[in-house]
């Protein structure tokens, strides 16, 4: 059964971005939502509908997975596709043994929910506010045996350095990174993926996020070949469709990771000027976490839910921070949009302040 935490007696652990747009069914400017908005790619579009024509065939991974493989450098065993991010928590839920597993909060709730619909006792870790959201290795009980933290962290939108993370690792944890925001940092700064020698490492990576594929549901894991093995055993037959392998195998190409690396710097620009515009509004007691290194601001407001209600009425959806472990109703989360997006989100901003 859920615990607590999911049924409402606590932070609504599943409670997500898509929430704030369907609430209602008012045509929302989508602000809630962490996925890249002008996607997917007409490219991409063409490429999984040219699968459709293989549809009666079972779904054959082989391709896809040898292609994550190549891309991180990592031999094949090492890597399980899965139905999106979310499916590998629920594989990790229910497939590892754990005794002691700890959640790094704020952060995405769907480990901290799977974990606990499996029947685990999960322990939380809160990081701090005055401390920036930063991440430290003492924070951590040394008898955790499965540790997840995300990088970077949705929604605090902190990047933690590759070694603060890796120094979590011990002999008989299993360290969970969700990297699912990773390709929208330029450069790919702190990637954990690819690294074989941290002991007890599973990343986790997303290709919903910067190319538009969450209806679509792909991901995938990069572990040592024992925990691939693991979870593999515990995923239904064919858990990924042919569209969305085709969709894997192409986003994974040369060419995608270089658009997808130009996108992150258009984000990293357009985030910029979304800070800078927030600033304006510093004497009204909002406040955002810097330095922020994903393609959204976790901003702190006094009276957020009563703004977020009034930027409704103005056209804006945002993303309500109290979901999150650790933060509370003054926080909101926003996602990075384009200029003309943004200056218009601002100006909404400002009348819903004044109200």
């Amino acid at each position: 059964m859920p615990t607590d935490d999911v049924l409402g007696d606590g932070p609504d652990l599943r409670h997500h971005g898509d929430a704030e747009v369907r609430d209602d069914g008012a045509e929302l400017v989508d602000l809630a939502v962490n996925v890249r908005a002008d996607t997917p790619p007409a490219w991409l579009r063409e490429l999984i509908g040219g699968s459709l024509d293989a549809l009666a065939a079972y779904p054959d991974g082989r391709a896809a997975r040898a292609a994550v493989a190549a891309r991180h450098g990592l031999p094949v065993d090492r890597v399980l596709l899965t139905a999106g991010a979310a499916e590998a928590f629920v594989l990790l839920a229910r497939a590892l043994k754990v005794r002691r597993p700890v959640v790094v909060h704020p952060q995405f709730t769907e480990p901290e929910a799977a974990l606990r619909d499996a029947g685990h006792t999960v322990d939380r870790v809160l990081l701090r506010a005055e401390d920036g959201f930063r991440l430290t290795a003492r924070a951590v009980p040394e008898e955790a045996d499965l540790v997840v933290v995300g990088n970077p962290t949705n929604p605090t939108s902190v990047l933690h350095p590759a070694d603060a993370i890796a120094a979590l690792a011990r002999p008989g944890r299993t360290l969970v990174v969700d990297e699912a925001f990773m390709d929208a940092v330029p450069g790919e700064r702190e990637a954990l993926a690819g690294r074989t020698d941290v002991p007890g490492l599973v990343v986790l990576r997303s290709l919903t996020k910067t190319w538009g594929l969450a209806g679509l549901r792909i991901g995938y894991v990069l572990a040592a070949p024992e925990t691939v093995t693991t979870l593999e055993r515990a995923q239904p037959l064919w858990p990924v469709s042919t569209p969305a392998l085709a969709a894997a195998e192409a986003c994974v190409s040369p060419q995608a990771l270089a658009e997808a690396d130009r996108a992150a710097r258009r984000i990293a620009a357009d985030r910029a000027r979304l800070v800078a515009g927030l600033t304006r509004f510093a004497a009204a007691g909002v406040r955002v976490v810097e330095p922020a290194e994903g393609p959204f601001l976790l901003v702190r407001m006094p009276a957020a839910a009563a703004v977020r209600r009034r930027l409704r009425t103005l056209g804006f959806a945002v993303r309500r921070g109290d979901t999150f472990p650790g933060l509370g109703e003054e926080w909101i989360r926003l996602a990075v949009r384009d200029q003309k997006t943004t200056d218009a989100f601002l100006e909404a901003l400002e009348q819903a302040l004044d109200q």
